[in-house]
């Protein structure tokens, strides 16, 4: 009899342990589907505060379910559904999110914020504008005081070696004057950041201008250099580059000459700077040469010596340096000579008396050497006499900058070269 009922006990025991397991499992669910749909509440409510914060998101629902969620309502811009879903994807647990976020199309929410954002811009300008006043009083105050410092004569005239210097001196004082009181006015603004993109954008649009003016930058800066060390005075006669002339007068463009036939010429004081200057009237003495031919039967070196004699006869010849002569060439008709002497500009014309040294000297090379003949009257080849057509274009120079005197960086006592 107990062999039966340990049978039946066994069996019992059996049938009851999947009974036994099964309601533990159904506790196990039970407490991990409640605990997934706390989390799912968790996030539906970290979500909600988030867009909360947020404009624009007002008519927007927030669902989760399962780590899914989904996003419903409708926004002003089709650009903010997609900055809330880049915003939803940063929060843990999320696992999907379903966007169903459209764009409103109704007409008085979308222009409704558009009028409250004006009308705020509107608030802020109103309340800007007192500060912006006292500003613009500021700028213009120190720009004022800066422009009538920059007018004054002196101290400007006295530390400037010509008018066109201190000119540049009065352009840089409102210069300074002006950026000072563009940073007042922005630091009473409170906008001094933007002090270093102004400065960036103007060196950047300074470089730019540079490059595309820069010959008048060059020509600006050689006007500069040679106000300050002029390499000439008016009325002098200079070669600039083959063009040959007498000073009328330095403009901060352009040098102008009065060619030998009266015509003005005008050269750019870049090109001026960079060329070579000859200036014929610094130096009083100056050489005179010219070339002689003898024929084949003529002896050279007693010519030499007749024509060097001749030129020491002369009275406007300069004794030091004295007068040279010397063989040029020869060939089959004959020698070829060449004589120099020096005059003193101021007392003697130089063409003339070139011209009149050629004339003796050819006399004295062709007169018989024992002949007895009194020499040749020697011509009148002063300056002053001679010189009747330099004396007209003098005048012609002078009446010239009398009647254009403004702008004129030559003066007669500045510094020279």
């Amino acid at each position: 009899m107990k062999f039966p009922r340990l049978i039946l006990l066994i069996l019992s025991l059996t049938l009851m342990i999947p009974a036994l397991v099964h309601a533990q499992d159904g506790t196990i669910s039970t407490e991990t589907g409640t605990a997934l749909i706390e989390q799912d509440a968790a996030m539906a409510v970290k979500i909600r505060e988030i867009i909360s914060e947020l404009d624009g998101y007002d008519d927007v629902t927030v669902a989760v379910s399962s780590g899914v969620v989904t996003l419903r309502g409708t926004t002003l811009e089709a650009s903010a559904g997609e900055k809330l879903v880049d915003l939803v994807e940063r929060i843990d647990g999320v696992v999907a999110i379903e966007n169903n976020v459209t764009t409103s199309t109704d007409l008085a929410e979308r222009i409704s914020p558009a009028v409250e954002r004006f009308l705020s811009r509107v608030k802020q300008v109103l309340a800007f504008i007192p500060l912006a006043l006292v500003g613009l009083f500021a700028f213009g105050l120190i720009v004022f005081i800066g422009f009538f410092v920059a007018r004054q004569k002196n101290p400007w005239d006295k530390l400037a070696p010509n008018p066109f210097i201190a000119d540049i001196y009065r352009t840089i004082i409102r210069l300074a004057f002006i950026s000072f009181g563009v940073v007042v006015a922005l630091d009473i603004l409170g906008a001094t950041a933007l002090l270093s993109t102004i400065l960036g954008a103007a060196g950047i649009i300074g470089l730019a201008l540079g490059f595309a003016v820069r010959d008048t930058v060059e020509n600006f800066i050689a006007s500069l250099l040679l106000s300050i060390r002029q390499p000439f005075r008016p009325n002098d006669t200079i070669e600039i580059g083959g063009d040959v002339g007498k000073v009328i007068r330095l403009t901060s463009r352009a040098t102008i000459l009065l060619s030998l036939d009266g015509n003005h010429i005008r050269i750019p004081n870049a090109t001026v700077f960079k060329s070579r200057i000859i200036n014929y009237t610094r130096n009083r003495g100056r050489r005179f040469q010219f070339p002689m031919h003898i024929p084949a039967n003529e002896d050279p070196g007693k010519a030499l010596d007749r024509g060097v004699a001749e030129l020491q006869r002369l009275d406007f010849v300069l004794e030091k340096p004295a007068p040279t002569g010397w063989i040029e060439n020869v060939d089959n008709s004959g020698t070829n000579l060449c004589f120099a002497g020096w005059i003193d500009q101021h007392e003697s014309h130089f063409q003339h008396a070139r011209g009149e040294a050629m004339r003796l000297l050819k006399l004295a090379l062709e007169k018989p050497r024992n002949s007895r003949a009194k020499a040749p009257e020697v011509r009148d080849v002063s300056a002053q006499k001679a010189g009747a057509e330099d004396a007209d274009l003098i005048k012609l120079v002078e009446s010239d900058r009398e009647a254009n005197s403004e702008g004129d960086l030559l003066t007669r006592d500045g510094m020279d070269e």
